[in-house]
């Protein structure tokens, strides 16, 4: 059946579907790296030993999650030689080498601290071990920062030329292929939104732990960190989306159109389309439910200013109407109920109710995925609105792809999605069963436990240290600086 479809859509569809799976577990890692950094900076700041052991839980649900990302992330670079060579040949020069430096300073950075990260805990001073893991948190970040650079070039393209052949090579400064127009404010809303989605990860176990044991210490304080993070950082994030909407307003303003559902213009103020079914063989939205205006206070601060619609583009310009309009709604529509848990829990915490207020324990445990859906809703926002380009207004789609038959692409989208579910989906399964298990004092890490203190560095704990110090530990705990306890707020 598959191979009845155009090659160029199955190869899109191909894209589509290894992307989506892939940027699941980056949005994870991105924020989760950065949790643990401040859990094990917590813990040598105050000695608490529940702030230690919630960061053994979450290690060894991230060594798996950064597993996973990095595995699928490779079969992407393979698919801009076989579905997109004539995209790899013609922007090669000017993507290849951001993708480089990800590779020359993010893989490398992680792969010089991860081992030390997972495994170092009882083998190496309490310093260096945290350097690894602020080295692998900042990894992280540096990678997404050059892979948005690519994906932002491709949206608003500047700093190139165009050879003879039709080939976009590096112009005089790579600071403006770098830091393209759309560069800054796409990559602080991703990285934002990966904070919040491991947020809500967190708050979820935390939730689920709550609502089977109110009592237990480190799910409160999980709970606790992760309500923190929504209450503070998802109208942070609002923010962001906005002055991200009106950058691409400025850049993209066909891709806006297709969000706001503006299928014609509007001379004396835009409204607000809230639902509606896009009817793109007649050009309208039919069923809609508007506010007056609205789009045009939000787009141009000015009620009555005027907007745009899709009647000024030609047909064979216009993207996909209906996935833009619904896949925008569904990334605000979880934008505003993360604002609302966020909110919610400070109404909790100041009735003294954040640790027994069963019915916000059941909405965080149902907001555990909202991250990765609302990601997922940008990402295809974004991609699709482009569309028909795929470096905007010089390169369509149609012309970037190879010159495949449809069975050929048809054969391998459908090894990928049978793979893809049985190793991810059993990697995913193994997540879950690890969250499960109510995090508890003295938790396992991911390294192997050894019958005693050990020596590392020169250094062989004396009497006094090996009383304190946990079996299998070469340093003991740090002192405590407060009771291994929660005071419920």
């Amino acid at each position: 059946m598959l191979a009845d479809f155009d090659a160029i859509l199955l190869a899109r569809i191909q894209f589509a579907f290894t992307v989506s799976f892939h940027f699941i577990f980056p949005a994870f890692s991105i924020g989760l790296a950065s949790y643990l950094m401040v859990l094990e900076g917590l813990w040598l700041r105050t000695g608490r030993a529940l702030y230690l052991d919630l960061f053994r839980y979450w290690i060894k649900i991230f060594a798996i999650t950064f597993a996973m990302g990095v595995v699928s992330g490779i079969v992407m670079s393979y698919q801009f030689g076989t579905n997109w060579a004539v995209f790899s040949d013609r922007a090669g020069p000017v993507i290849g080498p951001l993708m480089a430096y990800e590779v020359l300073t993010a893989f490398f950075l992680e792969a010089g601290f991860l081992g030390v990260m997972l495994f170092g805990l009882k083998k190496v001073g309490r310093k260096l071990h945290f350097l690894a893991t602020v080295m692998v948190a900042l990894g992280t970040f540096v990678s997404a920062f050059w892979i948005l650079s690519v994906n932002s070039w491709m949206q608003t393209p500047t700093g190139y030329e165009l050879s003879a052949s039709g080939q976009f090579l590096p112009g005089e400064s790579w600071w403006a292929i770098v830091f393209n127009p759309s560069f800054p404010y796409r990559l602080v809303h991703t990285v934002i939104a990966a904070y919040l989605t491991t947020a809500f990860v967190v708050g979820a176990a935390g939730a689920w732990h709550l609502l089977r044991d109110r009592t237990n210490l480190h799910a409160r304080k999980m709970f606790s960190m992760a309500m923190w993070m929504a209450a503070i950082v998802a109208p942070i994030q609002i923010v962001a989306g906005d002055l991200h909407g009106l950058n691409t307003l400025e850049h993209q303003p066909v891709k806006v159109m297709a969000m706001e559902g503006h299928y014609r213009s509007y001379p004396d103020g835009a409204p607000l389309y809230l639902f509606g079914i896009p009817n793109e063989a007649a050009q309208r939205l039919d069923h809609a439910v508007a506010i007056p205006k609205l789009s045009s206070l939000i787009l141009k601060h000015d009620p009555d200013a005027p907007l745009a619609g899709l009647d000024t583009v030609p047909d064979d310009l216009q993207p996909p109407v209906n996935i833009v309009f619904w896949s925008f709604r569904i990334m605000v529509a979880m934008g505003m109920a993360m604002l609302a848990i966020g909110l919610w829990s400070l109404l909790a915490r100041w009735r003294g109710r954040l640790y027994d207020w069963r019915t916000l324990h059941r909405a965080a445990l149902l907001m555990g995925p909202s991250g990765f859906v609302a990601v997922l809703a940008g990402w295809i926002t974004t991609e699709v609105g482009r569309q028909p380009w795929v470096i905007h207004g010089l390169l369509r789609t149609s012309d970037a792809a190879s010159p495949l038959d449809a069975p050929a692409v048809a054969a391998s989208l459908i090894a990928f999605v049978v793979v893809y579910f049985a190793v991810f989906g059993a990697g995913v399964w193994y997540i879950l069963h690890l969250m499960h298990k109510p995090p508890q004092a003295g938790e396992p890490g991911v390294e192997a436990s050894e019958p005693g203190p050990i020596r590392t560095a020169g250094i062989t704990p004396g009497p006094a240290q090996a009383s304190t110090a946990e079996p299998g530990q070469d340093w003991p705990e740090p002192p405590e600086a407060a009771p291994n306890g929660d005071p419920g707020k």
